[in-house]
C-alpha cells in the first residue's frame, strides 16, 4: 500500500487522523484463549523510531525481562512507496510477510511492535497500547529481583486513567495534528496538546515522576513523545508552539528519565529523525535528514 492509499484510509471527512486498530489483542495470561508466559517463547518486533515499541523495550529492560523475550528491529526507513510496511534490518524480509502469515486475510497497515511467537512463525500480540501493562503484571514471576513496581496496585486505577489522557492527547495528538487533512482538526489536536503539556508542566513542579519518587508506566508512556518532540515533532508535525527545551519542568524530567539506562540505552536518535523526515514529511523529496539538534544536551 502506498503513502497516499495509507493516508487516506485513517483520515475521517472531516479531515481528522482516525488511527486503525489493532487486530492481535490475545491478552497474556493463564485463562482459555490467553498466552501462556513461556521464557524464551516470544520476540518483539520493535522499531527505535516508533513511540510504541520504545515502551515495550524500556519496559523490557526495566524488568529485567531480556533474557525471557527477544527483539528483532526493523529499519526506521520503509521500503520505498510502502508506507504501511517496514523491513529488517539486514534483511530483506518486510513485516508484511509475517502479517500475512499470521492472517492471509489481514487489511491495513503492518504495525510495531508486534509479538511474534517463535513456536509457529505467527504474530500473536500488535496491542501496543495495552502490552506494556502485560509485561508488568502477567510476566510478574520473571522479572528480575529489584525492579520497580511500574504498575503498584495502589497506583494502578489513577496511571491507566493518566495514560489514556497521555495517549488521547500527546501520544496520539501529535500524529492527529500532523496526519490531519483540514486546518481545523488540525488546529484542534494542536490546541489539546500543547494544554495538557502546561498541565503536566505544573504537575512536574517539585517532583521527580508523574506520581512524585515512583517511577511508573505512566513515565514511560509520556517520555517516548518527549524525547520525540524536538526532534521531530516540532517540525515534521507542525506541533512548533514549544519546543521541550521551552519547557523548564518537563525538559529536566525528560533528562532524568533519559539518565536511567533503560531509557537511554533504546533511545536512539538517528532512527528516530530518519523515520519522521524520510517516512512521515511527503514534501521531503531529497530524503534529507536534520543534522542537529545537538543531543548532547540530553546528558
Amino acid at each position: 500500500m502506498a503513502y497516499e492509499s495509507w493516508f487516506r484510509s485513517e483520515i475521517g471527512e472531516n479531515g481528522a487522523f482516525i488511527r486503525q486498530k489493532n487486530r492481535f489483542t490475545s491478552p497474556f495470561g493463564s485463562g482459555e484463549g490467553e498466552l501462556p508466559v513461556q521464557s524464551g517463547r516470544y520476540q518483539i518486533i520493535a522499531s527505535y523510531a516508533c513511540p510504541w515499541a520504545h515502551r515495550q523495550l524500556i519496559a523490557r529492560k526495566l524488568l529485567g525481562l531480556e533474557e525471557h523475550i527477544s527483539v528483532q528491529i526493523v529499519d526506521p526507513v520503509r521500503p520505498e512507496s510502502e508506507f504501511s510496511d517496514w523491513k529488517f534490518i539486514d534483511s530483506d524480509t518486510r513485516l508484511s510477510e509475517i502479517y500475512l502469515k499470521s492472517d492471509p486475510e489481514y487489511k491495513g497497515r503492518f504495525t510495531v511492535p508486534s509479538v511474534l511467537d517463535l513456536t509457529t512463525g505467527k504474530i500473536v500480540n500488535n496491542d501496543y497500547f495495552n502490552l506494556t501493562y502485560y509485561w508488568e503484571r502477567e510476566w510478574k514471576a520473571l522479572h528480575k529481583d529489584g525492579v520497580p513496581d511500574l504498575l503498584p496496585d495502589d497506583l494502578q486505577e489513577d496511571i491507566v486513567s493518566l495514560n489514556d489522557i497521555i495517549f488521547n492527547d500527546i501520544n496520539n495528538g501529535v500524529y492527529k495534528a500532523g496526519f490531519s487533512n483540514s486546518q481545523e482538526e488540525y488546529e484542534k489536536a494542536y490546541d489539546a496538546l500543547f494544554a495538557r503539556l502546561d498541565e503536566f508542566e505544573k504537575r512536574l513542579e517539585g517532583q521527580k515522576f508523574l506520581f512524585g519518587d515512583r517511577l511508573t508506566d505512566s513515565d514511560i508512556r509520556l517520555y517516548v513523545s518527549l524525547a520525540r518532540f524536538d526532534a521531530a515533532y516540532y517540525s515534521v508535525f507542525r506541533c512548533n508552539r514549544n519546543r521541550l527545551i521551552d519547557f523548564k519542568n518537563l525538559w529536566n524530567y525528560a533528562k532524568r528519565l533519559y539518565a536511567i539506562p533503560a531509557f537511554n540505552e533504546t533511545t536512539n536518535f538517528e532512527h528516530i529523525k530518519k523515520h519522521y523526515c524520510i517516512c512521515c514529511d511527503p514534501g521531503n523529496t531529497h530524503s534529507l535528514v536534520p543534522k542537529g539538534p545537538d543531543l548532547s544536551v540530553w546528558r
